[in-house]
């Protein structure tokens, strides 16, 4: 049985154990043999330590069976959904879709579609709140490109974007991996963003609004649209 927990976490994991779990059951221990007043901090101590823990759940996912859409990279909400005239690892104009996670949410990436990565990419830099639009340019970053496997829906892009709490960014991939649609690709520690780009030309369009809760693998987040099907301008923000 798998545990639900992600191991790109175990580092922090162990340190609340050592720093929160372990004083909470000896705290427990010593409540039990007359020390009532320990009792409460026992309480607060296993709190704490199984809201850390919470933070790594890494839950199983039904990905939806569905052809011509892309599935959420993250839970969050999206807080962006605008078209862009460049994008650099497009090549072209683009669409993105932005993801706000709070440090409630599950913090597991995954990828919006089948496909090979071709490029991976990171990027030191700042620690802007991630609601901030400037974190995505300004913020640690991590780029990942993936070349679906129908070439007319162009490249996909996800990018994992820290924010003011989190200080690292796993990622499992490398360049030339095959990855499916919902599988996991990586782990934003803390408050953090993921985008979501694609290219403006491909068939797909933004199936999401501005403040819609997505979750990771199971929100479909564009569908593709039927050939010769007039396109629609669903950005919550203007062309930037």
């Amino acid at each position: 049985m798998r545990v639900p927990l992600a191991r790109g976490g175990a580092r922090e994991m162990l340190l609340l154990t050592l720093l929160l779990g372990a004083p909470a059951a000896a705290a427990l221990v010593w409540a039990a043999s007359g020390w009532v007043w320990l009792w409460p901090v026992s309480i607060v101590l296993l709190i704490a330590w199984a809201g850390g823990l919470a933070f790594f759940r890494d839950p199983e996912r039904v990905v939806p069976a569905e052809s011509g859409i892309m599935v959420a990279p993250a839970d969050g909400r999206v807080v962006e959904t605008v078209d862009l005239d460049y994008h650099p690892d497009i090549g072209g104009p683009a669409r993105r879709i932005s993801i706000f996670l709070s440090v409630f949410d599950v913090h597991i990436n995954r990828s919006p579609c089948d496909g090979v990565v071709r490029l991976m990419r990171y990027e030191p830099g700042r620690y802007l709140d991630a609601r901030d639009p400037e974190s995505g340019r300004v913020n640690e970053a991590n780029t990942i490109v993936i070349e679906p496997d129908d070439p007319s829906d162009g490249l996909v892009v996800v990018r994992q974007i820290a924010g003011l709490i989190a200080r690292r960014i796993v990622c499992n991939l490398k360049v030339g991996d095959r990855v499916r649609r919902g599988q996991r690709i990586g782990l934003i520690k803390f408050g953090s963003r993921t985008e979501l780009i694609f290219s403006a030309s491909s068939p797909y369009r933004p199936s999401v609004q501005v403040g819609e809760i997505s979750r990771g693998a199971v929100t479909i987040m564009a569908r593709r649209e039927p050939a010769g099907h007039p396109a629609q301008d669903t950005s919550a923000s203007a062309r930037v």
